[in-house]
Order: C-alpha cells, then structure tokens, then sequence
C-alpha cells in the first residue's frame, strides 16, 4: 500500500533538498561526478577532500553527506564549511580558522607569562578556534583559583592581521586574593571549634598570616580537611563519625568565603578484647602482644591501630617472616561502645623481586639510589623494606619527589619494585645573620653542594664572621666510602676565639681531622676520627690571671677520637618522643704537644603528655684524665650560657679569686628538665613556650693554688622561655634564676639568640 505524505512532510523533503542539494524527492541517492573546494587560503585543496570521506563515483544520500559535514568541522581547522550541490558536482565551501601568529598576556601581575604559557594548551602558528580559547582561558582561572583569587576574569581577545593570521590576547583581571574569613563548625560537641580549627589545614584570614597561603580558599584543602577532621576523630575513639557536608559559600562581594563543615560525632568507643591470631607455623602470638600499640580499655585510636599492623609487619620481618599479611579483625558492640580488635597474621603469598627500576633521576647515579633500596633483585619481597627503602631515599634530600611501588611481573611469584624520583636543586648559596648573648651579632656565608656530580658527596665551604668568633671551614664527605656502608669524609678548619670576657685572653685555630661512619645497627651509629689541630693561645691580657698568662703560646694536638650514639628519638632537630645516648671519647698525645683523654657521656629523653605537651630530661657529664701535665685552659671543660641558663657564659666553675677569670675545670655534670607547652596562639605562628630547670657543677681544674676558687658544689637555676620559629629564621630567649650558686659565679638572667640563612 502506498504511503501518504502529509503536507508537512512534503515541505520537510521541499527544504532538505533545497539545503543539501542532493538527494531528490523520490530518495535515491545523486552519484557525485566531481568534488569542488572553494575559500582555501592556506590549506591545498586537496587536503580538504581527503576530509570528505567520498570521491567522485560514489553516491551520496543525505546521512553520508552529513558524515561529511562532521568530518570536515572535526579537523579544527574551518570556522564554517557548506556543502552544496551543482548538477553531479559537490561544492565545498570552506572558511578557513585563522593561525595564531602569537599570544600575549595582558594585566597579569602576579603570575608570570612563564607560568601562564605553560598552562594554556594554545601556541604560535597553531589553528585559532574558539573552543581551544574557551579550554584556556577555564584553565587560567582554574590557575588563579588554586592561588586564591576567585574573583579573576579573563577575556579573550583576537586581533585579525593580514594572510588571515591573529594575534590573541588574553586580558585578566586577577582581582583580590579571595581569603577565608569565618570558619564554622555544626554538629560538633565533643571539640570546640578552636579545637577543630586547629586540626585542618585551611585557617581564617588574619593579619600575622601574611607569610601565609592556608587563609586562601582552596576547594582541594577544604576536601583534603574533611580526611583529616575524620582522622582526628577516630584517633579519639569516635567510630561513628562522618563529615556531613563541608560547604563553601562566596560572599556577594565575591572578596571572601565562609566555610561550615557540618559533622556528626557519634558516639566515643574504647578498645575492647585486642587478640593475635597466627597462621604462621611455629609463630606463638603470645610472644608478640608486647609489639602491639593498643590495649584493652583505652579509648580506641585508629592510629594505633595502623601503628601496631606497622610494628607486627616490621618485627615479623625482622624475624625472617617475609611473607606476612596483618590484618586487623574489627568487631563493635554499639551497646558497649567497645571495640574488639583481633590481629589477624597469615602468610602473605610468596613473591620475590623480579626487577628494581629507577627513573626521574637526570644527575644522580642509579647506584646512588640503589644502595638505598633495603630490597635485592632476587629477595622475598617485604612491604616493609618497601617502605624503609622509600625513607632512606627520602633522608637523601635529593628529591623533591619520591615514590616506591611494585607491580606484577611476568609471572605470579615475581613483582617489579619502581622507584620514581624527582630531582630538586642540591646546591645552595646560604648567606645568614644573627644575634646571640654568646657571640654578638654575626653573620656567615655557607657553599654546599649536597650531591656533587650526581655520586651523593658531599661538600661544604663555610665563613662565619661575629663580635667573638671568626671561622673558615672545608668539609668532604664520601658516604658510601669503596661502596661500602662506610661514609668517610675530612674537614679543614681555621678558628679565631675571642674570651677576653671570660678570662682575658684569644685562641687562634687551625687543623683538620678525617673521620669514618658506619651503622652497627638500624639505631646504633658509630665514628671514628683522627684530629690535627695547632692552638695558639695570644693577646692575654695584662691584668689577666698567672694560670691564664702560663699558657700563651702555640702548642700542637694530635689523636684519635670516636662517637658511639643509640638514637630512638622521632626528630633529630625538635624531637617530641623517644631518646638517646651518645658516648664519646678522645685521646691526644699520638705525637704533639698535648696529653689526655676525655671522656664525654649525653643522654636524653622525651615523653609526650599530650600532642602539644612534652617533657623533657637531658643530661651530659665529662671527665678527663691528665697524663702527668696539665690540660691547657682552652681544652678544659667550660659550663654556663647555652649549656647552663642562669650563668653567663663560662660563668661557673673554678675561677681566679683576684681577677675574676674563668678557669674551666676537668669534670663537668649538668642536667635540664623541661615542659614544652603551647601558648594558646595558633599553632602555624610557630610560638611554643617551655619551663626549665637546670642543674649541674663543674670541678677540679688543673690550676692549683690558693688563689683559685674550686668548690665543686651543685648549682642550679629555674627559667621560663619562649621559641619561635619565625619566617627569618629560628629565635629563642630565656629567663633564668639561679637559685643554688656560689658568691664568685657569674650570673645571666637573659639570653636570647636568633638567626637566618636566605
């Protein structure tokens, strides 16, 4: 049966045929005799009907030609294209994009043309379209945005030059930094909201956070603080806790954001039942609860759940369990609140390392990275010295970046260790200043180069000029001396001391000593040096005392010396927990002028009350032994200043009775308790207070005589100070009392030192 058109159809095909040219009412399909392009400027002719998809011969109904259409918009390269029919020809009109002759950046002033180039994806002599410029000018506000200036704009602007070339212009208006002015909490009642603003990394405008970009908004911290407000409270026992929304809302004068996390705490949890369950054979789990973080009764602490996996998987490994899966069995009882927690141990499947691959590294060495790798190709393969392989790596400070992975290898019981760095600069020009009560004012200029030629040496040039002290040094240090686990290394050294104050004299330095470090065990280091070293002891004063003036002169020491330190403290710089003990000793008399052995023993140890709260307790005690003549006063142990708060400088100990100088003694003991706290200003300004006690005698000088004052009894001093890290550099000051002294002391109650390197 025949069909029927509507009159609207017919108006429908009427127009389809008028548009395309093709294609006749009836439906069949124009077979094309020839293919004509028209407006080609720059692009050939025949390029564009190698875009059309048809020849000459075929036929073309209207799907192909609308195919054809697409394919010729898809290139990028037309701002219009029409297809139209003349008899059997096709007719392709085309008008061409313009070519970028350049780009240009207009109003940017806080982000350079640098940068920007490197953002956009459009470039010279590249095809102008205006979806490319749309793409770019999102991702230039994108770029302004994660800066914090969300009131940026951007125009595009093209200006047309002859050969249908453009110029394109970008015209931005950064506008203001779009900071954070309120941060609000809703649901919280377990932590006021100082509390949890103290916990994220996004931080409300202020005016001491000028150094500072955490007051800008950033909607990838705001989601980054989500994770850590949840992390937070798990570690605080709250399993049910979930962040609700964290919202962001722009003020109408678009200068500002209000941010509100809205939470819900749930309920706190205490551990339950903590239980080890072992499917390894001949593994009994009683021998490993001491290992564990966690215990029954305690508040539930997510971390220390993570800790503990990280504790069992370290000790099994150490105990030649390679292939070990920690995995926590979790139980909560919501009537209880308590949480059961069952360490499940079972054998990891057995793999070993197929392969180690290192990339990123341009300068540095392969086997300047391997050799930090705790993993050989062919071993067991441990997470663990995965782990411990990516922080060695890290402690090199070579890289900006570091990432150790592994993936399958060729066949199931093999794996792939990666290793992919990212290479910084590790050579630094540091020029400092400072103050000190010690040393005056100073100032020093430092050259290092911390990975010279890609091997991992390390060299250092350093001047060091103040009111008391002149130095110049040279230090070298190979660290894996004939690619052993040795690190090797000398230092050269000239030193100008000036203790006028102290007792009435200056010393004159110069020497050098080489010196060898090695690990006997993970936590366990030891050094072994030789020392070198010319001391002339000048410009004695002549009011001076007779045992300081029976010194002058120049005089050669020589000797060995070694360290033995056991080091379990989380920082070597600011530790917060652990401690250490460091043993040293030193021996003159292999040739020169001086003989003796010193003795030196440090130990300390910290405990953290509470995440801001730490104490505490330090001591180091000395003596040496004469050899039949005695220790020069410049060798001698001196107390008081940075050792001793509450006595200046060498200001306790044996002194002169008539003219007052200090005389330094062969025994020492000091010792200092101390409470860090917080001062209630908010954590990134860096300011910390701590209360002290310091405690101690020196003792037993090799100056005899009536005239020399040498109790030997205890001294000790209360004090309060404050540190701050500052954007300049490191400052700290003290108040100090001594409360148990002697007549003849020399006494401080302030001390105060800062100091930068830029």
């Amino acid at each position: 049966m025949p069909s029927k058109f509507s009159l609207r159809d017919l108006i429908a095909a009427v127009a389809l045929a008028v548009l395309i040219g093709v294609a006749p009412l009836d439906g069949r399909a124009q077979t094309i005799s020839d293919i004509r392009v028209e407006g080609t400027q720059r692009i050939d002719p025949e390029t564009v009907r190698s875009y059309l998809l048809v020849k000459p011969g075929d036929t073309l109904d209207a799907e192909g030609l609308d195919r054809a259409l697409k394919a010729l918009f898809a290139t990028g390269l037309f701002a219009d294209v029409q297809l139209k029919r003349e008899g059997a020809v096709l007719v392709a009109q085309v008008v061409e994009n313009p070519i970028i002759n350049r780009i240009q950046f207009e109003g940017n002033r806080r982000v350079k043309d640098e940068i920007l180039n490197q953002e956009v994806q459009l470039r010279s002599r590249q095809v102008y379209t205006r979806t490319k410029v749309q793409n770019d000018v999102k991702r230039i506000l994108d770029l302004y945005r994660r800066s914090g200036r969300f009131a940026a704009s951007v125009e595009p602007k093209a200006i047309q030059l002859p050969q249908n070339r453009v110029d394109l212009v970008f015209e931005i208006a950064e506008g203001d930094i779009t900071a954070v002015n309120k941060i609000a909490f809703v649901g919280n009642q377990r932590f006021s909201e100082g509390s949890l603003r103290d916990v994220i990394n996004t931080k409300e405008s202020r005016w001491y956070r000028f150094l500072s970009s955490a007051d800008t908004y950033d909607p990838d911290r705001v989601s980054f603080d989500r994770e850590l407000l949840r992390k937070f409270y798990l570690a605080q026992g709250y399993a049910d806790f979930r962040v609700v929304s964290g919202v962001a809302e722009l003020t109408p004068d678009r200068e500002s954001f209000y941010v509100t996390f809205t939470v819900d705490e749930g309920e706190r949890y205490r551990f339950g039942a903590v239980d080890l369950v072992s499917r390894l054979r001949d593994l009994k789990p009683e021998t490993l609860k001491g290992v564990l973080s966690t215990s029954a009764g305690d508040w539930y602490d997510a971390d220390k759940v993570d800790d503990s996996i990280q504790r069992l998987t370290d000790h099994l490994g150490s105990l030649g369990y390679a292939f070990v899966d920690v995995r926590p069995r979790i139980v909560r009882d919501k009537d209880q609140r308590t949480i059961a927690v069952t360490y499940e141990i079972q054998e990891g499947p057995r793999v070993y390392v197929d392969r180690i691959n290192i990339v990123g590294n341009v300068r540095t060495l392969d086997r300047v990275i391997r050799r930090e790798v705790k993993l050989a190709e062919g071993d067991a393969f441990n997470t663990a010295k995965m782990r411990r392989s990516r922080q060695r790596i890290r402690n090199l400070g070579f890289f900006d970046k570091v990432d150790v992975t592994n993936v399958p290898g060729e066949t199931p019981d093999r794996t792939v260790v990666n290793v992919e760095v990212q290479e910084r600069s590790t050579g630094e020009v540091s020029f400092g200043v400072g103050f000190s009560s010690s040393d005056g004012p100073l100032a020093d200029i430092r050259i290092r180069e911390r990975n010279l030629l890609g091997r991992g040496q390390d060299l250092t040039i350093g001047f060091l000029l103040s009111a008391k002290r002149q130095e110049a040094d040279l230090s070298f240090e190979e660290p894996y001396f004939l690619d052993t686990d040795i690190a090797a290394g000398f230092d050269l050294f000239r030193l100008r001391r000036d203790f006028q104050r102290e007792a009435r004299y200056d010393v004159d330095s110069i020497g050098g000593s080489v010196r060898a470090r090695y690990q006997l065990s993970e936590f366990l280091r030891h050094t072994v040096r030789y020392t070198l070293r010319s001391d002339e002891i000048q410009n004695v004063g002549s009011e001076a005392s007779r045992f300081v003036r029976e010194q002058q002169g120049r005089f050669i020491t020589s000797g060995p010396g070694h360290d033995l330190l056991y080091d379990r403290r989380d920082d070597r710089f600011d530790p917060t927990d652990g401690y250490f003990v460091r043993l040293s000793q030193d021996i003159a008399g292999l040739g020169g002028d001086s003989k003796w052995l010193r003795n030196r023993l440090a130990a300390g140890y910290y405990y953290p009350f509470s995440e801001d709260w730490v104490a505490s307790l330090s001591g180091e005690a000395g003596y040496i032994f004469n050899f039949n003549e005695p220790v020069r006063i410049n060798q001698r142990f001196f107390v008081g200043g940075e050792n001793f708060r509450g006595f200046r400088s060498a200001g306790l100990g044996p002194r002169d009775r008539v003219s007052g100088d200090s005389l330094g003694g062969n025994e020492y003991a000091v010792g200092t308790v101390s409470m860090s706290f917080p001062t209630g200003l908010p954590k990134e300004i860096g300011i910390r207070g701590f209360v002290f006690s310091d405690f101690g005698t020196l003792r037993n000088t090799d100056a005899k005589g009536a005239g020399v004052l040498d109790t030997g009894s205890l001294r000790a001093s209360l004090g309060v100070g404050f540190s701050w890290r500052s954007p300049f550099g490191p400052l700290r000051l003290s108040f100090a009392f001594p409360v148990v002294k002697e007549e003849f002391d020399k006494r401080e109650i302030f001390r105060f030192s800062f100091g930068s390197r830029f």
